[in-house]
């Protein structure tokens, strides 16, 4: 099984170029980093893990530069988006910024992308929250239609793309994994048509991550790459996800200071050398 590390890089925080440096002396073999374009002050939307929004989703650099820094320090760390809220994003532009850090990286980018849950801020972007979810599914066929074909062009109910040119293409062939965040009907539904991997939360239990992966064995997506987000960095957790099959775990790094967060990944790099 692999190991990455998933995190919120902030301006309060390690940069992302030491940060890919270090993960990847430490054996770590991804990171996936999350994003909020912004949080409106209202925070009518409640914080899914309850109580007070933590400090760092106010802060959080673009993921595409903050992965293209780390590109740049690195040679062989998967470089993924821990989520993308695709659907607060213009999909041309987010095609163009993912497909050029996946060439300027030699086609190591995993494309993690999810609905959201923060109301107000997709509201601010003109997305309304109801229609969010059919808007993503749509924005994926979109997607890789700019990313795969030369005159790209894709007609929707909430996306319309005339035939237009979009350079630069990815380099990895036919385009970068597409990993769906999320656990619920509607999300493993999107999953099973325009998916390529699932990202699942790390609470979700042994039992449901397997009955989910049958689901989609039947629905004729068999053997989907199955990455954790945050799991417990612990031996014992690490080795039921192996047994049901996951490909990679990620353990979630607070955002500390430099010297602080290479205190963390070496603790980090402990479990998975325990783990192994």
């Amino acid at each position: 099984m692999k190991f990455g590390i998933a995190t919120f890089v902030t301006d309060e925080g390690i940069r992302p170029g030491p940060l890919g440096r270090a993960l990847e002396e430490r054996g770590f073999d991804s990171v996936f980093l999350a994003e909020h374009s912004h949080i409106p002050v209202s925070r009518e939307s409640p914080y899914p893990g309850g109580g007070d929004l933590p400090r760092v989703y106010y802060r959080t650099l673009d993921p595409f530069v903050a992965l293209t820094a780390m590109a740049a320090t690195t040679t062989d760390l998967l470089l993924g988006t821990g989520i993308v809220l695709l659907p607060q994003r213009d999909v041309i532009h987010t095609a163009k910024s993912a497909a050029s850090l996946d060439l300027l990286s030699g086609g190591r980018l995993l494309f993690g992308v999810g609905a959201g849950w923060n109301r107000e801020e997709m509201r601010n972007h003109g997305t309304d929250p109801a229609k969010r979810g059919p808007l993503m599914t749509e924005q994926l066929h979109a997607l890789k239609a700019l990313w795969t074909e030369e005159e790209a062009e894709f007609h929707g109910e909430h996306v319309h793309l005339e035939r237009s040119f979009c350079r630069p293409k990815p380099a990895r062939e036919p385009h970068p994994p597409i990993y769906l965040g999320g656990e619920s009907e509607a999300a493993l539904n999107r999953l099973a048509a325009v998916g390529d991997g699932w990202l699942p939360r790390g609470h979700l239990s042994f039992d449901e991550i397997r009955r989910v992966r049958a689901d989609l064995a039947d629905r004729g997506k068999p053997d989907v790459p199955t990455t954790v987000f945050a799991a417990q960095p612990d031996p014992e957790t690490v080795a039921g996800y192996a047994d049901i099959g996951v490909e990679r775990v990620t353990f979630l790094l607070p955002t500390r200071p430099e010297r602080e967060t290479l205190t963390k990944l070496d603790e980090l790099a402990q479990v998975v050398q325990r783990s192994r």
